[in-house]
């Protein structure tokens, strides 16, 4: 029993947090997520946001105009999640998790 217990705390820990490559076509690109930098022509994004949270994508270049794009937490299910929300009801805010990759194309127009 405390095995079990143990198992479900761990997977209710971890089953909170979710992560996403973001990748643009322009390897010069400034990416931000909710006006965070992240990285330059792709980088890794992850938080322990509640499900069906939206995230803003800000790309950004000098001489362009910027580009805003929108993901939510609603991409796919946490297994982990939803295994431990039967053991424990925290977890069940975290049912689904973002896409592992979000890619977008990046065309310059000028700012």
């Amino acid at each position: 029993m405390k095995w079990l217990i143990l198992s479900a705390t761990c997977l209710a820990l971890t089953a909170c947090s979710s992560a996403t490559t973001i990748r643009v076509s322009d390897p010069d690109v400034l990416i931000f997520v909710n006006d965070e930098f992240i990285g330059t022509g792709s980088g890794r994004y992850r938080d322990r946001k509640p499900a069906f949270t939206q995230q803003e994508v800000t790309l950004r270049k000098d001489g362009c105009e910027d580009q805003t794009h929108r993901f939510r937490r609603n991409e796919r299910p946490d297994v982990g999640a939803i295994a431990s929300a039967y053991f424990l009801v925290l977890p069940i805010a975290w049912v689904t998790q973002y896409k592992n990759r979000h890619s977008y194309e990046f065309g310059c127009l000028p700012g």
